[in-house]
């Protein structure tokens, strides 16, 4: 989702209370493109767990904007195989664009072999509408199906038999099992009001992109507020946020390369993402994310972009030892 316009920064952050979430911060990199392949990855996350890195995180589209992309459970699979230690997070994956039985099925498969968990973030995507009709999906159905989608998720994942009559889907006495030995958390990102309320009342967390520590903060309260209102029992939240950023000896240079990334997939401008999209040495990307650490958020995701694809992994290992 490509940002609207900008959201207001004044006033006192407040920090959240940690009652029901994961204690400490988790800094995850968005491993880059360039090093899925045979001979870059295993070094790359090999790299990324003795720095320190907590997780290891991939996106996920099938054929965004002219057909760029990677399929999210596929890398995830990639990286489960490979990691020791490290949670492999897929954020955002497009849920609506696929059928929850399968996914399922993916879900426990590689949920077995990480060895430090899984975790599954999706969203109702829409930014290219031209991807969603590519798999035969009508755009305007796309919340809806995710709603009806995660719903039925969250059932197989118990290893129960699931019978469900939706608007999308028919499933008469359908399990997938076994069921995953260690919970799959499932986390919503975006930030209309249809999003947080699918937050609230389907998911263990909320994830944020391109907003402020204030807003950051409001948007979990109202994520958690739909789910006391609901009298839904409180999971083990997590919320987070998502950040490109770039690295480099000096901002202009790190800012650029970045910037030619971003405008590269989203066919926008960077003066849209600017302002949410830290630039430069360590030091800057972690000083500009402690007001969201201080709001009390439990993940954060670096989208890092570098000139070496190394480099962003060893960066992002840096903003990790800054933030603790």
């Amino acid at each position: 989702m490509a940002p609207s316009g900008p959201v207001a920064t004044d006033g006192p952050i407040r920090p959240m209370t940690t009652e029901g979430r994961g204690g400490g911060l988790r800094v995850g990199l968005r491993v880059p493109r360039a090093l899925f392949s045979a001979g870059q990855l295993a070094p790359a996350v090999e790299a990324a767990e003795s720095a320190g890195v907590d997780a290891l995180c991939v996106g996920d589209h099938i054929t965004f904007h002219g057909g760029q992309g990677g399929d999210g459970l596929i890398q995830a699979a990639a990286l489960a195989g490979l990691a020791r230690r490290a949670e492999v997070s897929v954020a955002v994956y497009q849920l609506a664009l696929r059928h929850p039985v399968a996914v399922a099925r993916q879900l426990v498969d590689v949920a077995a072999l990480a060895a430090g968990g899984l975790v599954l973030g999706v969203g109702a995507g829409g930014e290219d509408r031209g991807e969603v009709r590519a798999v035969g999906v009508d755009p305007a159905t796309r919340g809806r199906r995710l709603d009806e989608s995660l719903a039925v998720l969250r059932a197989l994942l118990t290893g129960e038999q699931v019978d469900h009559a939706g608007e999308f889907f028919t499933l008469d006495g359908v399990a997938v099992r076994p069921a995953p030995a260690r919970p799959v958390p499932l986390l919503v990102g975006g930030r209309s009001e249809a999003a947080l309320r699918r937050a609230g009342l389907l998911a263990d967390g909320w994830l944020g992109v391109w907003i402020s520590a204030r807003r950051f903060t409001e948007m979990v309260e109202r994520v958690e507020g739909v789910a006391a209102d609901a009298g839904r029992a409180a999971p083990r939240w997590r919320h987070g946020l998502q950040v490109w950023c770039g690295f480099g000896a000096d901002r202009e240079r790190a800012q650029a390369a970045l910037a030619a990334e971003m405008e590269g997939l989203y066919a926008l401008p960077f003066e849209r993402f600017a302002r949410w999209c830290p630039a430069g040495r360590p030091e800057d990307v972690a000083e500009f994310l402690a007001p969201y650490a201080a709001a009390g958020a439990s993940d954060v995701n670096l989208i890092a972009v570098a000139d070496d694809p190394m480099a962003a992994v060893t960066a992002a290992a840096e903003v990790r030892t800054l933030l603790a």
